[in-house]
C-alpha cells in the first residue's frame, strides 16, 4: 500500500470512509479482493509472491492496512513480509495489539499499521514505536510519518474534504477519480526518501504510471450508520486502464 485516506465521522451517512491506493511492481503476481476461506470472513487481496495482504476487512467489520516506510537504510533482506500483519490484525486467532506491535515490529522492515481495536482507528509506526488513535477528522498515511505534509498527501485531503464537505450521497467513482490523480508535485516540494528525484517525481503522484512498478489497485470502503460497509475495488494495468472492478457488501455484524 503505497497512499491512504481515513475521514472519520466527517459525513452524516458514512462514519468511516476510507481510500487507498497499492503500489507495487507489476510483475509482483496479486489476487484481487475476494473472501477468504475461514470463520473470519476476511474480504482482503492476496499478495501471492510473499503471502499475506495490504488491506482488507473481517466479517466482525475490523480494518487494517499497511503502507511501507520509505527508509532504504533500514532495509532487512531476511525480514518478513510485512504483509502478514495486515493478516494478523484481522484474524481472531492472534492477539496484535500495541504492546505486541512494540515488540515484534522490529522483525519486519519498517511500516506503519492501521488496525481497529475495540472499535477504533490506530496508526502504528514501527520506527517510532508509536501508536496514535484515528481521532474525528481526515488523515492521510503515506510512507512517512502519520500526516506528514507530502503534497500528494495533502492533496488527496483537500479533494476528499471538498467532496465529503457537500454531504451529498456518496457516490464512489467520485473516489475513484480523486485516486486517480496523476499530477506529480513541484522539485521543490518533494520529500527526500533516498531513492533519488527521478523517483521521488514519479512517487510523487497519487496514482502512479510506469511501466515497471504503479498504482496496481484502488479500495474505496464506506461505512454506514447502520453498521454495514460497501466495499469497492479497482485493478489496473500497467497503463493505467481498468481491467477489473469488484463490489462487496458486509453486513452489520
Amino acid at each position: 500500500m503505497c497512499i491512504l485516506f481515513i475521514a472519520i465521522n466527517q459525513h452524516k451517512d458514512y462514519p468511516v470512509i476510507i481510500a487507498a491506493n497499492r503500489d507495487e511492481f507489476h510483475i509482483r503476481p496479486t489476487k484481487s479482493a475476494h473472501f477468504w476461506p475461514g470463520e473470519d470472513k476476511i474480504l482482503a487481496g492476496v499478495d501471492l509472491q510473499a503471502g499475506g495482504t495490504w488491506l482488507g476487512l473481517n466479517g466482525l467489520g475490523n480494518f487494517s492496512a499497511l503502507t511501507n516506510i520509505r527508509n532504504l537504510k533500514n532495509l532487512n533482506a531476511a525480514a518478513k513480509s510485512r504483509g502478514e500483519l495486515v493478516t494478523k490484525a484481522l484474524q481472531s486467532s492472534t492477539s496484535l495489539d500495541f504492546n505486541w506491535l512494540k515488540s515484534n515490529s522490529a522483525n519486519y522492515n519498517p511500516f506503519n499499521l492501521v488496525y481497529s481495536d475495540n472499535k477504533q482507528l490506530f496508526c502504528f509506526n514501527s520506527e517510532s514505536k508509536s501508536q496514535t488513535l484515528l481521532n474525528d477528522g481526515f488523515h492521510a498515511i503515506c510512507n512517512g510519518a502519520l500526516d506528514d505534509i507530502w503534497p500528494k498527501m495533502a492533496k488527496g485531503e483537500y479533494l476528499l474534504e471538498q467532496l465529503i464537505s457537500e454531504q451529498k450521497p456518496i457516490n464512489p467513482e467520485h473516489i475513484f477519480a480523486i485516486m486517480k490523480d496523476q499530477s506529480q508535485a513541484p522539485d521543490e516540494l518533494l520529500p527526500e526518501t533516498g531513492v533519488g528525484m527521478d523517483w521521488e517525481r514519479l512517487l510523487s503522484s497519487i496514482f502512479i504510471q510506469s511501466n515497471d512498478y504503479g498504482t496496481r489497485s484502488t479500495t474505496v470502503i464506506l461505512q454506514h450508520h447502520s453498521g454495514s460497509i460497501d466495499f469497492f475495488e479497482q485493478s489496473y494495468t500497467a497503463d493505467g486502464s481498468i481491467f477489473n472492478k469488484h463490489q462487496f457488501a458486509l453486513a452489520k455484524s
